[in-house]
């Protein structure tokens, strides 16, 4: 078993934040210890986040950001952009997301000249195809880049308007005010796209109504093709491109029939909400934490505690139940090293994003700008 100290040298130059004064916005330093990487608070266009990642892989599988001031290149408009990227199969899908969906966000943001849902799918699209572009020119030194994916869900508050997209199954919710019960409760933000889910499956049978194996329960779990548990997602170029199923990539990944369209898909389900005075905060996390906790205990969870450090409350919460279910004490889960922690839990990212009413009602922000990746993300 590694020491605390001697993973703390290994891990550390991987999970140095990123943004213009050092880690520092108003708020708390970026800080690591062990697997767990958290931002306890900073500030961002419409009020202040907290921030947290906790690595169970060999390798850390998410990828995540915060990015707040102008939306385009050309200055206009501004707001925050905040992403969570669970990958699968390996690191790099998750890490090309990081490093190139804002980047495409702001182009086309740049061309329409302001944020909406046809700027959010087509930064989607471009960076889904800059991703495929990446497996094909280095298919014959790494084919298994073709069985490397990610989930993607984004949100964009901008001009008083929320966006979320995603693809795949990590999820945002919102914390509203009930004015009537004089509660927080919460509201779901985003569609789910995994196999767990009827109507994912009844979709995808619909799409694909000549293959009886299109989703397979295995394992008491059920999974596209046998093989992969969301029916959308960024990279997974084996089952969307004919051209990846054959040597040199793996046996296990590749179909024994031949396929004519793609299985999987990355265009992202996007709900637009026009932010009110009741809209308390929205967290944005990687299916890793709804494994453990329901949408209305992180909800009184953030409710009833104070706002510094809030999301690493949360990723402990969740690993409290990982390790109750497996009738473990959390101190004993915490000496785990990663790898073998994730026959325990998976990576978790989680970006609480509160919202400041009087700050949503501006046209116009003069603050800094942020711009924070978490951990895992090279600099």
């Amino acid at each position: 078993m590694i020491g605390s100290s001697a993973l703390m040298k290994i891990v550390s130059p991987c999970w140095k934040p990123v943004d213009g004064r050092g880690g520092r916005h108003g708020g708390s330093a970026a800080r690591a210890d062990g697997l767990l990487w958290y931002k306890d608070l900073g500030r961002h266009a419409v009020g202040e986040f907290s921030m947290a990642v906790v690595q169970a892989n060999n390798l850390l599988e998410d990828g995540s950001q915060i990015e707040s001031g102008p939306l385009s290149w050309n200055e206009a408009p501004h707001g925050t952009f905040v992403g969570v990227y669970d990958g699968h199969g390996g690191p790099e899908a998750s890490r090309y997301i990081t490093q190139h969906l804002f980047p495409n966000l702001k182009k086309f943001a740049s061309e329409q000249e302001g944020m909406s849902v046809d700027v959010i799918r087509k930064a989607y699209s471009a960076t889904e195809e800059g991703f495929i572009s990446l497996v094909r020119k280095q298919w014959l030194s790494k084919p298994q880049m073709a069985s490397v994916g990610s989930c993607c869900l984004t949100g964009v508050i901008s001009g008083g308007m929320l966006y979320v997209a995603n693809v795949g199954d990590s999820r945002a919710v919102l914390g509203r005010f009930d004015r009537g019960i004089r509660e927080v409760t919460a509201v779901q933000m985003c569609a789910e796209h995994n196999a767990s889910v009827e109507s994912v499956r009844e979709e995808l049978c619909s799409l694909h109504p000549d293959d009886p194996q299109i989703v397979v329960l295995k394992h008491k779990v059920w999974r596209v093709k046998g093989l992969i548990q969301v029916s959308r997602s960024i990279g997974d170029a084996y089952l969307k491109d004919a051209e990846f199923n054959r040597e040199p990539l793996l046996s296990k990944f590749r179909l024994p029939e031949p396929f004519q369209k793609p299985i999987l898909s990355a265009e992202p389900s996007v709900v637009t909400h026009k932010l009110c005075p009741e809209d308390q905060y929205l967290i944005f996390a990687s299916d890793g934490l709804w494994e453990h906790l329901s949408n209305q205990e992180a909800v009184d969870m953030i409710h009833n505690s104070p706002r510094s450090g809030i999301a690493r409350r949360l990723v402990k919460a969740a690993l409290k139940e990982a390790a109750k279910k497996r009738e473990m004490r959390y101190s004993d889960l915490k000496k785990i090293d990663r790898g073998i922690r994730r026959h325990f839990h998976d990576d978790i990212t989680v970006i609480v994003v509160f919202l400041d009413p009087t700050m949503i009602s501006k046209n116009f922000y003069h603050g800094p700008v942020l711009s924070l990746k978490g951990a895992g993300v090279p600099v």
